[in-house]
């Protein structure tokens, strides 16, 4: 009888040490979870939307205004930093080439992009300036444009927009229309050159 209470207890104890999940693989388990936990979030940072600087020339022209094309023509540049989808510069230029006119003006325009669909993309701008020496020299400006990018570094817009001129006695205000050329500073190679390229690329 004792040598059976033996055996019986020596199975029970093989059955349990048999149904008990060795260690190693436990240890080898959760250190191939941290692995792939690392794996994410390398990859998800590479995902980041890119950031980089950017220069455009604005060709506008007042739709609205009497006049010549120099009456018209308000050229300016913009230089900024691109933030994903939100864009931050400053503007400079003139609301007219006429010779002698106080036309020249500095202006603060944050940038948002609404809608993007491969290369296409549509954004809206709300800007504020002023104008040097100017009588009406509070200058708002809204606006939104189409954009086309051409390749990661390259794109152009057609734009339409409305600017508004403020002074202490009187104000107006003036529609125009034109298009914008931009460049992108995206060194060859690089992390947000590549993100740039599969966010125009991407059909998603």
């Amino acid at each position: 009888m004792k040598q059976l209470f033996t055996l019986i207890c020596f199975l029970m104890t093989t059955v349990a040490f048999a149904q008990k999940p060795p260690t190693a693989p436990i240890v080898a388990k959760a250190l191939l979870s941290k692995r792939d936990s690392t794996t994410e979030s390398d990859t998800s940072k590479e995902n980041k939307e890119p950031r980089y600087y950017y220069l455009s020339v604005n060709t506008n022209v007042f739709v609205n205004t009497k006049g010549g094309f120099a009456k018209r023509f308000a050229p300016a540049i913009e230089f900024g930093r691109t933030y994903g989808i939100f864009d931050i510069g400053l503007a400079t230029g003139y609301t007219n080439t006429l010779s002698g006119d106080t036309s020249h003006y500095l202006e603060f325009r944050p940038t948002i992009n609404v809608f993007s669909k491969g290369r296409f993309a549509e954004a809206l701008c709300l800007g504020a300036g002023y104008v040097l020496g100017a009588k009406q020299g509070l200058m708002t400006e809204i606006c939104n444009s189409i954009n086309f990018n051409i390749s990661e570094t390259i794109a152009i817009a057609v734009t339409q927009g409305y600017v508004f001129y403020d002074g202490t006695n009187n104000n107006r205000g003036t529609q125009y229309m034109g298009l914008a050329f931009t460049y992108n500073f995206l060194k060859p190679h690089s992390v947000n050159k590549q993100r740039k390229k599969k966010a125009i690329v991407s059909d998603n």
